[in-house]
């Protein structure tokens, strides 16, 4: 909880921060996300594209890794501007409505990502393990439910956050530690007991990432298990390769985070660099590499890319 002056309370503006000790490289560093924004965007814009074209990637597979890349953009939208405002013209103040509308689009795209992969996990375990049935347990209709249930749990879990840190008091003028706003930086600096927002947080992190990612390792134990059973060492090397994007982009994900936390949990005294760079690489580099991932492991995607590149 911030201290704040009575006289000193709301309309709030905060200010964003870029990263520390840059100097005279700050232009270069704001060149970099320039080209690492404009990647990512090319790049999922890419595969959308080309799933949405080519008839022969409409399967659930590809299905699932098109609403990945929707969730990226998502994330990249939610990021680029205030990032590139910070680097570029390092304009570093954000109103109190801005900033909550930020951090809600932040998290909600986050913990869609999260729902994506976990969605991602049950259809490598249905096409491995249901083989014959795959077609006829992931239909077009279940995956468009499954879908619609992501973004409903998504945008349900933030609207309270939102509500809950909106009723706090802030003081006129306090300093971020990214330059982007996220739940709990804001919440720090806000005037008042912030208990019942520590615990919801908790409760939103705890149910969504939390369980997502112990559903994850529940489901590749059981595709770990179903790929033992088969007899043939070509047919298990088969059957593992359609997964290893899907463990690539998750490892991607959840790997900076879990990082994160434990930085915030256990390693208090931890420079903040590494806490900046680690919350940077969270936000911005699945949706840079899970692309490239995707192109360079499914053979499928990378055939009709070339052809779309080359116009074969």
């Amino acid at each position: 909880m911030s201290t704040c002056n009575d006289s000193n309370i709301s309309p709030a503006t905060f200010l964003l921060a870029g990263i520390p000790e840059l100097g005279s490289d700050s232009f270069w560093i704001s060149i970099l996300f320039c080209f690492l924004y404009l990647t990512a965007l090319l790049g999922n814009g890419l595969i959308l594209f080309v799933i949405k074209t080519r008839e022969t990637l409409h399967q659930p597979m590809y299905l699932f890794l098109s609403m990945l890349s929707v969730t990226d953009l998502g994330l990249c939208a939610s990021t680029m501007p205030t990032v590139l405002s910070v680097f570029l013209f390092n304009s570093r103040e954000i109103g109190l409505d801005v900033c909550l509308a930020q951090l809600f689009f932040i998290h909600t795209f986050s913990i869609m990502e999260s729902s994506v992969l976990l969605a991602m996990a049950f259809d490598r375990f249905v096409a491995i393990h249901h083989p014959l049935r795959y077609a006829s347990i992931l239909t077009g209709a279940r995956i468009g439910n499954i879908g619609f249930v992501i973004m409903i749990r998504g945008v349900g879990h933030h609207v309270p956050a939102v509500i809950l840190l909106k009723r706090l008091p802030y003081s006129r003028v306090q300093p971020l530690s990214y330059s982007y706003c996220l739940h709990p930086d804001v919440m720090k600096v806000a005037c008042a007991d912030t208990t019942p927002n520590n615990l919801y947080g908790l409760f939103t992190v705890l149910s969504t990432l939390g369980l997502d990612s112990v559903l994850i390792v529940l489901s590749y134990i059981l595709i770990l298990k179903t790929v033992l059973s088969i007899t043939s060492w070509q047919e298990r090397l088969k059957a593992l390769n359609t997964c290893v994007s899907h463990i690539c982009v998750t490892l991607l994900f959840y790997t900076p985070l879990i990082s994160l936390s434990m930085i915030h949990r256990f390693m208090k005294n931890a420079l903040p660099h590494s806490q900046i760079f680690l919350s940077y690489l969270h936000l911005l580099f699945p949706p840079l590499l899970n692309p490239i991932v995707y192109s360079i492991k499914t053979k499928e995607i990378r055939k009709q890319l070339l052809k779309l590149v080359f116009c074969v």
